[in-house]
């Protein structure tokens, strides 16, 4: 793992999004989903939600499952962390659960989504809402396909269906109307 540890800051919310880990982009830029998987990903929330990045990032808490960069693969592209990578980083989660008690929860691409509920294929559980525990709590978890470029899933059916309709479900759940609409932060 490369430091820095990567935040989207204190946003007080019903709603947390967590990602997988942070790219070789976003601890220069100090921001989670700061590159092209976040442009991919605050475009679907615009589409789909009518919330802009600037909005979302003010309104809706970002975490990870891991908060550094995990390097690359020999062969290209980023590396996923290992197991004692996210037993290491779980104690944020956690705290941040404990902190926030989501009504909401979005699981950003396979990794975020096996910390929540069982995956071993996306188009079992893209555009469904669940119901979930994590560290004593409850919430809905939302799961969402990761938006890297390096994935056609999105792009391809059943995504092309399923991603809409879990924005749907994002968009209609009262702790992202409660966190989208207040006027000013808490």
């Amino acid at each position: 793992m490369n430091p820095p540890v990567v935040s989207g800051g204190a946003v007080l919310s019903r709603v947390i999004l967590v990602g997988q880990a942070p790219g070789d982009k976003e601890p220069v830029l100090g921001r989670p989903f700061a590159w092209t998987a976040g442009k991919k990903m605050f475009h679907w929330f615009q589409d789909h939600t009518g919330v802009d990045e600037k909005t979302f990032r003010s309104r809706i808490y970002m975490a990870a499952v891991c908060r550094c960069f995990p390097g690359k693969r020999p062969e290209g592209g980023d590396r996923v962390p290992a197991p004692d990578e996210i037993a290491n980083c779980s104690s944020w989660l956690k705290t941040e659960m404990d902190l926030l008690r989501p009504g909401l929860v979005i699981a950003v691409g396979k990794l975020a989504i096996l910390q929540f509920i069982p995956c071993v294929k996306l188009d079992e559980v893209i555009g469904s809402s669940f119901p979930a525990e994590y560290g004593g709590h409850r919430f809905d978890l939302v799961p969402l396909p990761h938006p890297s470029g390096a994935s056609p899933w999105p792009h391809q059916m059943p995504g092309r269906v399923l991603l809409p309709r879990a924005m749907e479900l994002i968009a209609a759940h009262p702790a992202w109307k409660q966190s989208i609409r207040r006027d000013l932060p808490e």
